[in-house]
């Protein structure tokens, strides 16, 4: 066993014992990397005490209200928990559910299968948590966060507050993104081990429906989840090469951010991009296809998005008709043919972003029949392909491609092959989320998508230049709008603004449990806030907007 001496730490300089208050954990309990252990009082201080090590707790040599002095060990924890994963696969072990890939849709189904008692193996052949967790939305949302930062302290001269910014570090920015993904996805082997979860590290095959072999070991299965997940799409004349023209795993990798960037794709990875360099001081232009930035978002929405990112002085091109990237010497060379006429624009770096395709190969899909469609592959209600027993999540299995959507495609799945007949999942009723700035989520149709369906309904939409709380906290930009049927029930909502990602939460709620606009109109929202806005968009869209 990996064990690890905890010792009393000093609290400060002439601080020589301490005494442990409080054990957080018991012996026999599973404590993750920077848990709270225990709680320590001195006669200057009380402080709560992380764990420095992710494992189990084997033993404590100290009891609550002993004094201990600096230095000495107080307790021990196994950290083999979180040893590499594949160590302890037995070969020939029969397994109730074999799950392929342990993204947020992988992992999170093989927990739920093991909750409902089934026995899981889980095979990876890179990193526990996917692309979400080591190179997706956990160290792009932290590049946000540094971005934003920046934004406010721009803003902080109009709030009285007179400050310069000196400089600004982007490889640091970069840095710390990378950390803050290795932090996180640290806890997933410790979910793994929590849930009595075999782990296997390799490439895995099915070799038919009840036996997938890794690591040069068989594996006897009675169900296979596939959540291989997805990668990159390429089109002639837009293929990576990992250097001058790169996608979002190379663009996370920056150590050094470039003076300019083409973007290809005003999608969320490339609108999300876009704005975390612009902040940085890097020269970004965004060419998209479609007539606006994000183009999937309903068109008031994107049209807003363009005003912010003028403002912003991020440069973009939409509506063009063709565009291919080269490499030429030290430069990556997009051709863009707009309006008839082709022109070339010269970049430090490009980011291809135009969409994802799934992980089909080298699984052994074939091997066993398993359908496919355009790229991914083909399921049922309850994510089973066309052979029985085996399932299909997340990405692998097609829109939308979202991490949230595969973690309760995982649960479903699970469920499905414990017998529980569980819920199908409404995918209209799936949140987007965009986390540039402002944010934008938006749940249900886009207006042009009722328009097109003749589908009666009525708009409401309030800006929050008109809310309080967003006046006074300088966060002025956006918009809600609803668009209610005429029943009262709730066909789709967008919101553009200041904690969009989360205020979208109460019409997702809201729709999943059927909800009239009565209902919101009888929910007593707090003041001041941004959420009181969704109760007021309600209302406008019945002409009964008290505030707008």
């Amino acid at each position: 066993m990996a064990k690890h001496e905890i010792i009393m730490p000093q609290m400060g300089e002439s601080i020589t014992t301490g005494t442990i208050t409080t054990w957080r954990k018991k012996v026999g309990e599973l404590v993750a990397e920077d848990e709270t252990l225990l709680d320590i009082s001195t006669d200057k201080v009380e402080s709560e005490i992380p764990s420095p090590h992710a494992g189990l707790l084997v033993s404590l040599l100290f009891v609550e209200g002993d004094v201990v002095d600096v230095g000495k060990v107080i307790a021990i924890i196994d950290s083999d928990v979180n040893a590499s994963i594949g160590e302890s696969a037995v070969e020939g072990s029969d397994f109730d559910v074999a799950v392929i890939g342990g993204g947020p849709g992988g992992y999170v189904a093989a927990i739920r299968a093991s909750q409902l008692g089934k026995k899981v193996v889980l095979f990876e052949k890179d990193k526990l948590g996917g692309v979400c967790l080591n190179r997706g939305c956990i160290p792009t949302k932290a590049l946000l966060k540094s971005a934003h930062a920046v934004a406010e302290l721009k803003e902080m001269k109009n709030l009285g507050i007179n400050i310069e910014i000196k400089s600004l570090d982007g490889a640091k920015a970069v840095k710390r993104a990378a950390q803050v993904s290795a932090r996180i996805a640290k806890g997933v082997p410790f979910l793994m081990k929590k849930n009595g979860i075999e782990v296997v590290a390799g490439d895995a095959i099915i070799q038919d429906k009840n036996i997938v072999s890794c690591a040069d070991k068989n594996f006897k299965v009675e169900n296979i989840i596939i959540a291989t997940g997805a990668h990159y799409k390429t089109f002639p004349g837009l293929e990576h090469d990992g250097d001058r023209l790169m996608g979002s795993t190379e663009a996370l990798a920056l150590s050094e951010l470039p003076e300019s960037i083409g973007i290809v794709g005003a999608g969320a990875i490339g609108m999300e991009f876009a704005y975390f360099w612009n902040a940085f001081g890097v020269n970004v232009h965004i060419f998209e296809l479609q007539p606006h930035l994000l183009p999937l978002e309903d068109d008031e929405v994107s049209v807003e998005i363009e005003k912010a990112y003028k403002k912003l002085k991020i440069n973009y091109s939409v509506g063009i008709e063709k565009v291919s990237a080269s490499v030429s010497g030290d430069k990556a060379v997009l051709a863009v043919t707009e309006n008839g006429s082709e022109q070339n624009f010269e970049f430090d770096k490009v980011l291809i972003a135009v969409g994802m395709t799934g992980n089909l190969d080298g699984c052994g899909l074939e091997n066993i029949g398993v359908e496919t469609d355009r790229g991914f592959i083909n399921v049922s209600d309850t994510y089973e392909t066309n052979i029985r027993g085996v399932y299909a999540i997340g990405d692998v299995a097609g829109a939308p491609l979202l991490a949230h959507a595969a973690s309760h495609e995982g649960v479903i799945a699970a469920e499905s092959i414990a017998g529980q007949n569980p819920h199908p999942l409404d995918k209209m009723n799936i949140a987007g989320c965009t986390y540039c700035y402002p944010q934008v989520a938006s749940v249900g149709y886009r207006e042009r998508e009722l328009k097109e369906k003749n589908i009666t309904y009525k708009v409401g939409k309030v800006p929050f230049m008109a809310n309080g709380k967003a006046i006074a906290a300088n966060e002025k930009s956006g918009f809600i709008k609803v668009l209610m049927g005429e029943h009262g029930e709730m066909l789709g909502a967008h919101i553009v603004g200041e904690q969009a990602t989360e205020l979208i939460f109460e019409y997702v709620l809201f729709r999943a449990m059927e909800g009239i606009d009565e209902e919101i109109f009888h929910t007593v929202h707090p003041h001041p806030t941004l959420g009181e806005f969704l109760s007021e968009a309600v209302m406008a869209a019945s002409g009964r907007s008290i505030n707008v």
